[in-house]
């Protein structure tokens, strides 16, 4: 039944000790980590649109110098003149000096012909009237194209302006390096994954992307465009791998291409989840720490209980025990009184004998013989005896009375003897040699009288029993002495050469119910209440001991100064 009763006790405690801690540890985590991930998201997405933002104005800027090189050219010099194959010659040297981004120059007349051109290509006397891109820079004034094949067969794009002799126009168109213009596009780097490249609006790539995707492939991922032409479109796809990204998109002003800049959301947001990891490993840890504590703590608990409890069945025990005791007290108290009552009229009576003897002899009536000599000695016996009995029955009589505590100033000298008188048949018959050392200028001391005696014969009778744990019926030695102490109380001492106490149980000897006697031995008593008694008379109890040597019990009082 009690250990039921301890584990569900036990179970409880251990469920209060682990929820109790566990709930805020939990919140605290879980909260630190919420704010941390949505400030970390919050800044890498800022730093993200930043860097699409900034990645922008450098493309568009890009296109506006360009442009702006070929409006120069187109408002310096006349048509006639840039017809010329020389002058042409100069102008693209000129331009190449400017921006090495120009791959070639081409001059085009109203109707499309390609009239002059400088570059790589055979390109002049091509007819380009019917192409959708001269149409439009007609129409426009300016024109940026996708990219496309043309007549060159590879991936390339150009920038077309027109201008107007008169009623006479004409376009200068020229080809940026794809290469180079790559290379501005894809120099983003954000961490170890991040990229960036351009999509037109059917999701065609117009620049390479760095983890795969050639020029006017076609996008896998379902990108999502702004529906601000200034705007930042946010957002995370995975890609055909699986592996899930974190976008930028934001359209070019100059031109109808979207700038995609993207970045594995592992790297990220390695830190958060290097934080997750983290924070994971100490709600293990903690969450270990707080569980091993708990049983620890509830094992350290459930134990003291136990303690408590056997101390409370052994207190009960040390009731009944001491109730006994009382009772025995007061019978042997009774019977003491009882048999002094009878001792006194046999003491009178052999007063009346040896008065009635002594008046025999002075008349003469008896004489001197061996048999009167015998009666005489009887006499003499019966008057020992019956002193020696008074003297036990007052001593029990002053053990058992009852009554508040009385302090006296009481005289150790004569004190002392009384009580060790009371064991002395005892010390004997066990074979023990008891000693007494009482120095003659001995102050007296205030104390309770009864208490005292108890205390001592407590301390005694404690000495007798170690004696005969260790040596049985002989070789027991004991011994009590009394002198003044440095700071003028007085110490009294009470040594055995018994088993000794050992230093695990000398830190627990003045604690309640604690014994190192079997059960049914001692008086009951114990050296806690002893500790108490001596403390409230204002002396100091200490203990010293080794164990197979014996132990020395000493009480400083303090003496009386009335």
């Amino acid at each position: 039944m009690k250990e039921n009763h301890y584990s569900g006790v036990r179970r409880s405690i251990l469920g209060g000790m682990i929820l109790v801690p566990s709930l805020p540890f939990v919140l605290v985590l879980g909260i630190g980590y919420y704010y941390f991930a949505t400030s970390l998201q919050t800044s890498t997405i800022s730093s993200m649109n930043r860097i699409v933002k900034d990645h922008r104005q450098m493309i568009d800027s890009f296109f506006s110098e360009r442009k702006a090189d070929l409006g120069f050219i187109l408002h310096t010099y006349k048509y006639e003149d840039l017809t010329e194959s020389q002058k042409l010659y100069d102008v693209f040297a000129g331009l190449q000096r400017v921006s090495s981004a120009f791959l070639d120059l081409g001059v085009f007349d109203e109707k499309g012909l390609h009239v002059s051109y400088q570059g790589p290509y055979k390109l002049a006397g091509r007819d380009y009237g019917s192409e959708g891109w001269f149409k439009e820079v007609l129409k426009e004034g300016c024109y940026i194209s996708d990219v496309f094949l043309g007549y060159r067969r590879i991936p390339h794009f150009i920038i077309a302006l027109a201008g107007q002799d008169g009623r006479k126009k004409w376009v200068i168109r020229a080809t940026i390096d794809t290469y180079m213009f790559n290379g501005l596009v894809k120099k983003v780097h954000i961490g170890k994954t991040g990229e960036s490249y351009l999509i037109n609006r059917n999701a065609v790539f117009q620049t390479e992307r760095r983890s795969g995707g050639n020029l006017m492939d076609k996008a896998p991922e379902n990108i999502k465009y702004p529906l601000s032409r200034s705007g930042v479109e946010n957002f995370v796809l995975k890609d055909q791998r699986g592996d899930a990204h974190c976008y930028a998109t934001t359209w070019l002003k100059n031109k109808d291409w979207l700038l995609v800049v993207r970045q594995e959301k592992a790297d990220a947001f390695r830190l958060l989840y290097s934080a997750g990891y983290l924070i994971l490993l100490i709600s293990i840890v903690g969450g270990g720490g707080i569980v091993v504590l708990a049983f620890y703590m509830t094992g350290r608990i459930v134990r003291r209980m136990q303690q408590m409890d056997m101390e409370k069945e052994k207190l009960g025990d040390q009731l009944i025990r001491a109730g006994r005791l009382a009772e025995l007290g007061e019978m042997a108290a009774g019977f003491a009184h009882e048999i002094n009552n009878p001792l006194q009229i046999m003491k009178s009576e052999q007063a009346l004998m040896d008065a009635v003897f002594s008046e025999l002899k002075e008349k003469g009536q008896l004489k001197e013989s061996e048999d009167l000599a015998e009666l005489e000695d009887s006499i003499a016996q019966i008057r020992l005896q019956i002193e020696r009995c008074s003297k036990i029955t007052h001593s029990i009589l002053a053990f058992g009375r009852k009554g508040e505590a009385e302090p006296t100033a009481v005289d150790l000298r004569t004190f002392i003897p009384e009580v060790t008188g009371m064991v002395a048949k005892k010390a004997i018959v066990h074979g023990i040699q008891m000693n007494q050392a009482l120095l003659e200028a001995l102050p007296p001391v205030r104390v309770d009288p009864a208490l005292f005696q108890q205390v001592l014969l407590n301390l005694l009778n404690n000495a007798i029993d170690a004696i005969l744990e260790r040596h049985g019926a002989s070789g027991g030695e004991m011994s009590i002495e009394a002198r003044p102490a440095e700071n003028g109380d007085v110490e009294i001492s009470v040594k055995d050469n018994g088993i000794g106490i050992s230093p695990d149980n000398q830190e627990k000897i003045f604690r309640p119910f604690f014994t190192t006697k079997p059960a049914g031995r001692g008086t009951g008593l114990g050296l806690s209440v002893c500790y108490s008694i001596i403390d409230n008379m204002g002396g100091v109890m200490k203990l010293s001991s080794e164990k197979g040597v014996g132990t020395t019990v000493t009480i400083l009082l303090p003496k009386e100064t009335r």
